[in-house]
């Protein structure tokens, strides 16, 4: 495991090598501080341009690129909106699309008011919206995507810059969780739906979203949906208050250049039609998922082994966006930042929810609480089983848990025990992080 995120710095983004071209022409748009907290903000923009095309996961599911979820976490005035700027730029055809599609809206809407109520009335004329306003309400968003899957089963995207505004196009807070897990799993609506010709329909949600919230407005917003998968199934990407330095971030020009180096890799996007199966980030997927169930027995954590399940199979995805924008080809850089983007996401959710998430959280102080804490590491190599017991009783776990997770540390070689002296040593494997 190549990240600690028990800690409350970030885990450092890796260099981005051969394959991660089009996220660096991204980055030199904005300013350094937030290369790292927009890095996986870019991938639901980017997954909305894959119309079309599906990618075998390894447990053997098909899955598009879509219902890829992003909250960016950050105080106020710490250059959040730096990610509309890219937004616009990644999706000016959507809003060329979009223009045209409301040309022909408004025209209906003219024709239809200048005919007496004894005439005939004009037909309203299928559009669908690729990037629909931010503010969009539940009717017009399900009505969207039933003209979207009528019109070829195309994403739409939408980008709020409040989280709040999820609950207007959900139907209301209730119903928030309903609609982010069906937008995450590509489930249908869930009811039917009038619309202002009177047509009911339940349409299957293709939609990639992103959000931007103050840290305070995140917990508040999300803290009835962290035990329903609801949380899990949104990455989040935080960036912690950094210090007063007292200089203006810079950003870029976003040149004609600049456009043209961006739109060659949009229309990689845009033509990837068929099935793939992408052997090396299976491989790398596969992996991970052990490596993440390596940590959840080191720390104990149940809710870590739970998050990073979705944290996978997000990560999986921008990888699958990352293989397409590089031409259908895979290299190591790529596998190491999607690597990072697990680490990331489950450091952002410990960073933003820890407390809310720990059921002994009153038992432990603010600095236990900051993430998944690797027991083993805070033992000494040589150790036995009343140490382990105080260390869990320090971190508020209860000690009848001592002996299964002894149990677990044998079974994945972190451990061996002396029978004779009755004490448990850590490996050479562990020692080297093999």
């Amino acid at each position: 495991m190549r990240y600690d995120i028990s800690k409350p710095s970030a885990p450092k983004m890796p260099n981005l090598g051969r394959g991660t071209e089009c996220i660096k022409i991204l980055l030199s748009q904005v300013s350094r501080d937030m290369h790292e907290p927009l890095v996986p903000m870019l991938f639901p923009i980017l997954g909305a341009h894959i119309s079309g095309a599906e990618f075998q996961y390894p447990d053997l599911s098909w899955k598009e690129p879509t219902g890829m979820m992003a909250n960016l976490v950050a105080d106020s005035g710490c250059n959040k909106g730096q990610l509309s700027n890219l937004v616009e730029a990644i999706c000016r055809d959507f809003r060329q699309h979009d223009a045209a599609e409301l040309k022909k809206l408004v025209e209906w809407q003219r024709q239809y008011k200048s005919k007496a109520s004894t005439k005939e009335k004009p037909t309203r004329p299928e559009v669908a919206f690729w990037f629909p306003p931010s503010d969009v309400t539940n009717a017009a968003f399900i009505q969207n995507a039933m003209a979207l899957e009528a019109l070829g089963e195309r994403t739409q995207y939408l980008n709020m810059p409040e989280v709040e505004m999820a609950d207007k196009m959900c139907g209301g807070h209730k119903q928030v969780t309903q609609m982010l897990r069906n937008i995450y799993d590509r489930q249908r609506a869930g009811a039917l739906r009038a619309t202002a010709d009177g047509i009911t329909g339940n349409p299957i949600l293709r939609t990639n979203l992103t959000i931007s919230s103050t840290p305070f407005a995140t917990r508040k917003f999300y803290k009835n949906d962290l035990f329903n998968g609801t949380f899990g199934r949104m990455v989040f990407s935080y960036k912690p208050r950094t210090s007063r330095d007292g200089r203006i971030p810079r950003q870029g020009k976003y040149s004609d250049e600049f456009y043209q180096k961006l739109d060659e890799y949009l229309v990689r996007l845009d033509i990837c039609k068929g099935r793939y199966i992408i052997r090396p980030l299976n491989k790398l997927t596969d992996k991970l998922a052990g490596d993440m169930a390596s940590l959840a027995d080191l720390a104990d954590d149940d809710v870590l082994w739970d998050v990073s399940k979705r944290a996978l199979v997000s990560a999986w995805k921008a990888g699958c966006v990352m293989w397409v924008l590089n031409n259908q080809t895979w290299t190591r850089s790529m596998g190491d930042l999607v690597e990072w983007l697990v680490y990331h996401d489950i450091w952002s959710k410990m960073q933003l929810f820890a407390d809310m998430l720990n059921i002994d959280a009153d038992q432990t102080s603010e600095a236990q609480r900051r993430g998944p804490k690797n027991m083993l590491d805070s033992l000494p190599n040589t150790f036995n089983k009343a140490q382990l017991e105080a260390l869990r009783t320090t971190l508020g776990k209860s000690q009848d848990g001592t002996d299964g997770q002894l149990r677990k540390w044998l079974f994945r070689k972190f451990i061996t025990y002396s029978s004779q002296t009755g004490l448990y040593t850590k490996t050479e494997e562990y020692l080297k992080g093999e």
